[in-house]
């Protein structure tokens, strides 16, 4: 019990140490950085798909792997690259397709591509949103699933749909601007929910509470009669 106690106690002292090294480290690594020190990395639970191709990952045929410049959850493909990293003692190292580019001096012609709408990074405009959070969404009769919801300041008329907070691309955007809004829930709804229709299209939602819910339902408000509002990030 005594040896039990004592590893305990060494793994608590460990996990510690490592929970405040990942607080003290900056995000993002910039292009100057790339190789010279450790990335923070993105944790697996904050991305469904690839942090470069986009694709969405699955347990067989597309597994999360970490690029060791950046930080960033990628798919095998993206993360079949090679460079000698500096703060790893000028080891060799998988690194994304990206990272790869920049370390070695080469230039994608492709990288500065003007991205589509849905194509926008969920951590940028989650950094510049009137609002953003994690809501419940239902579609028509399929079942209710988690989503990372944004509204950017930028398009304060558009709701974007992620599936998790550091996703590089949108599942849906939704163009508040004419829908009617319902908030009060029905029977078989989820608490807290409220309702977004046009003509024949209807848009579910769920707040965990209600006072996440009103939060929404006031950015809502505005924004199907084409109004914004400043708001602090919540």
């Amino acid at each position: 019990q005594s040896t039990i106690d004592a590893f305990q106690q060494r793994n608590e002292t460990f996990r510690n140490a490592i929970a405040k090294e990942y607080e003290d480290t900056p995000v993002e690594v910039s292009n100057a950085e790339l190789g010279k020190r450790a990335p923070r990395w993105i944790r697996d639970n904050e991305v469904t798909m690839c942090m470069k191709c986009k694709e969405p990952f699955n347990a067989l045929t597309r597994r999360r792997h970490h690029c060791r410049a950046c930080g960033h959850v990628v798919c095998w493909k993206c993360s079949d690259y090679k460079a000698h990293l500096e703060y790893d003692g000028n080891k060799l190292n998988k690194v994304c397709k990206d990272c790869y580019h920049v370390i070695i001096g080469c230039t994608d012609s492709e990288e500065k591509k003007r991205k589509g709408i849905l194509e926008i990074e969920s951590a940028e405009v989650s950094g510049n949103s009137v609002i953003c959070s994690f809501l419940q969404y239902m579609e028509k009769s399929k079942p209710w699933q988690k989503a990372w919801c944004v509204i950017p300041k930028q398009e304060a008329l558009v709701l974007y749909m992620y599936g998790a907070p550091q996703d590089v691309k949108a599942l849906a955007t939704i163009p508040l601007l004419g829908y009617t809004v319902d908030d009060t829930p029905r029977s078989a709804d989820l608490p807290h929910s409220f309702k977004l229709t046009q003509s024949k299209s209807v848009h579910s939602f769920a707040a965990d509470n209600e006072e996440l819910k009103q939060k929404w339902l006031k950015v809502i408000h505005l924004a199907v009669k084409g109004e914004t509002r400043e708001c602090e990030n919540e």
